[in-house]
């Protein structure tokens, strides 16, 4: 197999894929089969399980739709509640836009595989070669090992949920840990420290100007702005 081949590149970017998303992988383990356990502990079985981590894929949002589920809440509030929630996702996708325009098919699976963890391990990619090919495998495989991961480690969870009983209230919260370990992961690089400030102010003010439930897309907005004028005055500097 010579050097530069598809199959070549294709093993390329999954080993490093694969390499770059066990953090992930550790971190869904615990998380992906809180919510299985949860969502069979609600009445719902692997099935449903697996039917809302293919077609939802956005972690926070499937534990608050287990409450939505057993509450009987209309489908319009789950849509408003799902849009308000994951409203942060429009930004992940704008350095991505130009990148993946050429990627046929394979863009809108990226589209829609681009949580939290997604994004971060496609931020974080490190391409050395400049080869476009072995750069759309990378974002690929990667995308696609998260996905794989959080669905299986939750349909793991829901089958271990038919075994066992016990009381789950407060398992949600392994949501929150995974928030919290990852942005520790970023902090321990110096760059990342500063836009780590500035979304800390962001989201603390429009806290307090907003409240809980409407902060959240306008302290995007506001982070999203500072870091691009900060973006702007280093390119100056």
């Amino acid at each position: 197999m010579q050097p530069g081949t598809p199959s070549l590149l294709m093993k390329q970017a999954f080993l490093y894929s694969l390499k770059k998303s066990l953090p992930v992988l550790v971190s869904f383990i615990p998380v992906g089969l809180a919510y299985g356990i949860l969502m069979q502990t609600s009445g719902y079985n692997w099935i449903w399980t697996a039917g809302t981590c293919v077609s939802v894929f956005a972690g926070s949002l499937q534990f608050l739709m287990v409450s939505f589920f057993a509450g009987g809440v209309s489908l319009l509030t789950v849509a408003a509640m799902a849009l308000l929630l994951n409203s942060r996702h429009i930004f992940y996708g704008i350095p991505f836009i130009e990148k993946w325009r050429g990627y046929g098919p394979w863009k809108y699976f990226l589209i829609h595989a681009l949580p939290d963890e997604t994004f971060s391990l496609h931020i974080a990619n490190d391409f050395d070669d400049g080869n476009e090919r072995h750069k759309k495998y990378t974002y690929v495989f990667s995308a696609a090992l998260v996905f794989l991961y959080w669905t299986i480690s939750s349909v793991a969870g829901a089958l271990i949920g038919r075994l066992i009983r016990f009381n789950t209230e407060g398992i949600d919260f392994a949501l929150t840990a995974l928030f919290i370990v990852i942005l520790l992961e970023q902090l321990r690089g110096r760059d990342a420290r500063i836009p780590a400030l500035i979304a800390l102010c962001s989201s603390l003010t429009c806290l307090v100007l907003l409240g809980p439930d409407r902060f959240i897309l306008p302290s995007l907005m506001v982070t999203v702005a500072l870091l691009l004028v900060l973006q702007q005055r280093r390119k100056e500097a």
